[in-house]
């Protein structure tokens, strides 16, 4: 707990036997109240190393649904638990939890509603192994949901994020994709509602066990990217209807 503001870390999991005790670890479990991990049908050890582990809260899709479902299934249970503060984590040890005491602090102080942990920000990204195909995409997709979105952040496609919980309740989340899609329709929602969001540097580590997609799927994700913040762009041109974007 943060000046009286519930913390749980929400880990979106996927075959992560490998990297979840080095993720699960770093936590500060000093003010983190719980941790919630979601297993989408994992091929691997990942429910059983987590209940070594000592985590509580483990729930396990019977069927692989996608990365955004997995998304819809954590948020549902952290609200469940009272979190005021909603960390998600990916726990391919991608990201270092180390850095959840400041983004918690961000929230918890009022001071921005939405924490965004950047690989882009500094040279985290470079130094910490982002393959080059990667990286130029990034940079691209950004700047162009930059002009699309009206807005200046750094990068849309980090896992490290944090979010109050009066955000999360006002997103009618449960409509959006179960792709990856998800962490774009969210900051598209979030933008929508009026909530600002800020950006502290993060280092991170790509290697063998980081998870990823493919270039054929990175492929399709980017150019979903580019549709889901064009549509936004036509709406705040009055070109197109809210309900694509409606908040409750």
């Amino acid at each position: 707990m943060l000046l009286g503001k519930k913390i749980v870390v929400a880990l979106p999991a996927y075959n992560a036997a490998k990297t979840l005790k080095a993720t699960y670890h770093e936590i500060p479990l000093d003010i983190v109240d719980e941790v919630v991990l979601v297993d989408d049908d994992s091929q691997d050890n990942t429910v059983n190393l987590a209940r070594e582990l000592g985590i509580r809260n483990i729930l396990r899709h019977t069927e692989n649904i996608g990365y955004g479902g997995n998304q819809k299934t954590c948020y549902n249970k952290a609200m469940d638990l009272g979190a005021d503060i909603i960390i998600l984590l990916h726990p391919d040890y991608q990201y270092t939890p180390k850095l959840i005491p400041a983004m918690a602090s961000i929230i918890a102080n009022d001071v921005y509603p939405v924490v965004l942990g950047s690989r882009i920000l500094g040279r985290g990204a470079k130094i910490g192994g982002m393959p080059l195909y990667k990286f130029v995409s990034n940079r691209i997709l950004t700047l162009l949901q930059n002009w699309m979105l009206g807005q200046k952040l750094s990068e849309y496609h980090t896992g490290f994020r944090a979010y109050s919980r009066e955000v999360l309740f006002q997103l009618d989340y449960q409509t959006y994709s179960n792709s990856f899609l998800f962490d774009n329709q969210i900051l598209v929602h979030i933008f929508d509602a009026g909530f600002q969001v800020a950006e502290i540097t993060c280092p991170t580590k790509y290697t063998k066990e980081s998870s990823s997609i493919n270039f054929g799927k990175s492929v399709v994700y980017g150019l979903g990217v580019l549709w889901e913040s064009f549509k936004y762009m036509l709406y705040r041109m009055k070109l197109l209807k809210k309900n694509n974007y409606s908040v409750k």
